[in-house]
């Protein structure tokens, strides 16, 4: 049965992101379609898609809406390690382990698509493009958690939430989220509190003091970066961990 309009549509941040990584075959592109429209599922924000020690037998792919990857002491304080915006991958090859070692949940409303192990395993195999799709994803996951370790061990305050912001801004461009020099933000100041290791009253002078200095606008739930390349200097900041331009 053809896809739909609005099913194309919601499934399009997948491959603009995944053409970033990987050039996708019309026959990768139409599988991977099929298999996430049967498996569309609908969140409303702060539900755990996943928690910690939940068994994994599905891959989720996000289509709109943001989540995030946390963990959580046991007297309740949270660190938000990820965040996952869409068209990426909750977990593309996290069933390869017996458990979740952290969960995830949706910060806003979301919609994700889920594909059961063994409809995933098919797919791959049958359509190598994708393949290396995927584990391209799961590389450049492994190159941000490496930043958000210097983020959170060696840059302070200023610095952190600068590069927090960068990050964002170019992680959503792929998927067409950026309307010049402002993106959406619909996260709270706990959100980016416990992203950046930092108290809400911290966090909350470090964004006066990068309003104060005009390097950012935040304001009814949107990002404006008057000057990219001075916040990314203020945050010291590089994107080639993204991988964003590898086919150019």
């Amino acid at each position: 049965m053809p896809l739909s309009t609005s099913d194309r549509s919601l499934v399009e941040p997948v491959f603009r992101r995944l053409n970033v990584l990987r050039p996708l075959s019309a026959e990768a592109r139409a599988s991977l379609e099929y298999a996430m429209v049967e498996g569309l599922q609908r969140a409303g924000p702060s539900e755990d898609v996943i928690s910690e020690g939940d068994p994994v037998d599905s891959v989720r792919v996000v289509l709109s809406g943001w989540l995030c990857r946390y963990k959580t002491l046991e007297d309740g304080r949270r660190q938000i390690v990820n965040f996952i915006f869409p068209g990426e991958t909750c977990d593309a090859h996290a069933f390869l382990l017996r458990v979740m070692d952290h969960s995830i949940a949706t910060m806003t409303p979301a919609v994700y698509a889920e594909i059961k192990r063994a409809r995933f395993e098919t797919l791959v195999a049958g359509n190598p493009t994708l393949s290396e799709a995927f584990w391209c994803e799961t590389l450049v996951n492994t190159a941000i958690q490496r930043e958000w370790v210097i983020n959170l061990g060696r840059r302070v305050a200023v610095e952190r939430v600068a590069h927090l912001f960068c990050e964002i801004f170019e992680r959503l461009r792929p998927v067409d989220m950026v309307d010049g020099n402002s993106c959406v933000m619909p996260i709270t100041q706990m959100d980016l509190a416990d992203a950046t290791g930092l108290s809400v009253v911290h966090l909350n002078r470090t964004l006066q003091e990068l309003r104060a200095t005009g390097l950012i606008v935040l304001r009814e739930r949107t990002l404006t970066i008057p000057d990219l390349e001075a916040l990314q200097d203020a945050a010291l900041y590089s994107s080639s961990y993204l991988q964003l331009y590898r086919r150019g």
